[in-house]
């Protein structure tokens, strides 16, 4: 009887004992102004571009699967007009709390800027990086009755003639502008921009022959291409890319110094505190490995390519502003 009351007090002794060891499981959750831990409620994505368009299709595919690796639900907060830039003003406007970030390319976050000094917003004054979302590359087609087959027959047919071939593009100061703008000055050819409304019309107008080249987003053009209205000569990253089959990228094509792709990447506004965006970014990381994402990613001629850390992108980005920058100075665009 003594044996088991010995037993029953040492039991409790343990009990008690375990009961105040202190936990070390993992660190505390990110905190909200208030003390909670972060998310606490659904955080808004702000889309530069009206529904349907590439940043709107990608923030609805990666909405439901980041909400889940928040523990929140993505509120998708389309807010178009001038080329983005209203919605970049907003988030840079808005609480640095984490429950309003934005995604956005180099457009909204680089050129914009540069061709708009009036532009209500800094970007690296203005914003926090978080991470780089996605990656695609733009398509070169001519017009098949141009006499070229590849980048190096383009080159050639453009300096035998200075200014006779036309180039169109879905806007001025927009990315396939200066996707040929960049050409131009890497190749020392002189190509007469035709600026557009919209990439629509402007692939639209090589297929009439009105112009003979355009740098397109590759479902703008490969339909054309698939029915022989359009001819594709290469894709204008350094490489090969499995979202455009069977097209040389810069490099193959003889331009080893030539890569332009548009990126859509996610920022927070300015004072957003260090641990949220540690939280956004891993979040986001985690759901670009998502193969189910992917695979509806490719079908709309994208791909993931998230960063290493908030500071890479953010070095990524300064970098990508100092190229374009250079570009926008020397082709002279202006904001329409």
């Amino acid at each position: 009887m003594k044996l088991i009351q010995a037993l029953l007090v040492l039991l409790a002794v343990c009990t008690a004992a375990s009961a105040q060891t202190p936990s070390t499981s993992s660190e505390p959750a990110p905190s909200s102004p208030k003390g909670q831990a972060y998310p606490t409620k659904p955080i808004r994505l702000v889309v530069g571009f009206a529904p349907g368009g590439a940043a709107d299709i990608i923030s609805r595919i990666i909405a439901d699967p980041l909400g889940r690796a928040l523990g929140q639900s993505i509120i998708i907060d389309n807010k178009p007009g001038a080329g983005s830039s209203l919605a970049v003003e907003f988030v840079a406007k808005s609480a640095p709390d984490g429950y309003t970030i934005l995604i956005a390319s180099q457009s909204g976050m680089i050129v914009n800027p540069v061709i708009n000094p009036k532009i209500g917003y800094n970007t690296e004054r203005d914003f926090v990086p978080i991470t780089k979302v996605t990656v695609s590359p733009l398509v070169v087609a001519v017009n098949p009755a141009l006499p070229v087959h590849s980048v190096r027959d383009l080159i050639a047919e453009a300096k035998k003639a200075p200014g006779k071939l036309n180039v169109a593009s879905s806007g001025n100061g927009s990315l396939p502008h200066l996707a040929a703008a960049l050409f131009s000055a890497r190749t020392g050819v002189e190509m007469v921009h035709v600026p557009y409304k919209s990439g629509g019309q402007s692939v639209q107008s090589v297929l009439a022959g009105d112009t003979q080249v355009t740098f397109a987003t590759s479902p703008s053009v490969l339909p054309f291409v698939q029915a022989g209205r359009l001819r594709a000569l290469a894709v204008t990253s350094r490489e090969r890319t499995p979202l455009v089959q069977g097209l040389p990228g810069m490099e193959e094509a003889g331009l080893a110094n030539y890569e332009v792709t548009i990126w859509y990447g996610l920022f927070a506004p300015a004072g957003t505190p260090a641990e949220i965006v540690r939280r956004l970014f891993e979040a986001t990381a985690l759901t670009l490995q998502n193969s189910n994402l992917k695979q509806a990613l490719a079908r709309d001629g994208t791909e993931t390519a998230g960063s290493r850390s908030p500071g890479e992108f953010a070095g990524f980005v300064r970098e990508d502003a100092r190229l374009w920058t250079q570009v926008i100075r020397s082709s002279g665009a202006k904001f329409d």
